[in-house]
């Protein structure tokens, strides 16, 4: 199983707002200090799951990871697929950076989930807002 990586988006507070911003070819490369040292794990199929409002609410499918410039200027680059995968929400703690986030502990796509895995009220209000 791919190895995943977890990341505050900051700036932008709902899944509607990314998935503009994707549409316009905006947010497809992040930017990072540091490159992940399990990163030939993460390119075989990891996501980059986001965290917003301190609940994990979508990812994206990681393309590549490189690294580019030396030492101060040194920066690595996660090139991410075009599409925005909901997940079911998952409550997380602000942190700095990135965090590896392993296959156990990562949210459930919303598209595979069953009704009867959420709470009726929740499994509403997403067939409300056209989320699932």
């Amino acid at each position: 199983m791919p190895l995943h990586m977890i990341k505050l988006c900051v700036g932008v507070a709902k899944v509607e707002t990314l998935e503009r911003r994707v549409a316009k070819n905006q947010w497809l490369t992040v930017n990072t200090r540091m490159t992940p040292k399990r990163a030939d794990e993460i390119e075989d199929g990891g996501s980059l799951f986001w965290v917003m409002k301190g609940s994990v609410t979508c990812r994206m499918p990681i393309l590549d990871i490189s690294t580019s410039g030396e030492g101060k200027s040194k920066m690595c680059l996660i090139k991410l697929a075009g599409e925005v995968i909901r997940t079911a929400p998952q409550a997380r703690r602000p942190f700095q950076g990135w965090r590896y986030l392993e296959p156990k502990d990562a949210p459930r796509d919303l598209s595979t989930m069953e009704a009867g895995e959420l709470p009726d009220d929740f499994a509403r209000q997403l067939r409300e807002m056209g989320a699932w």
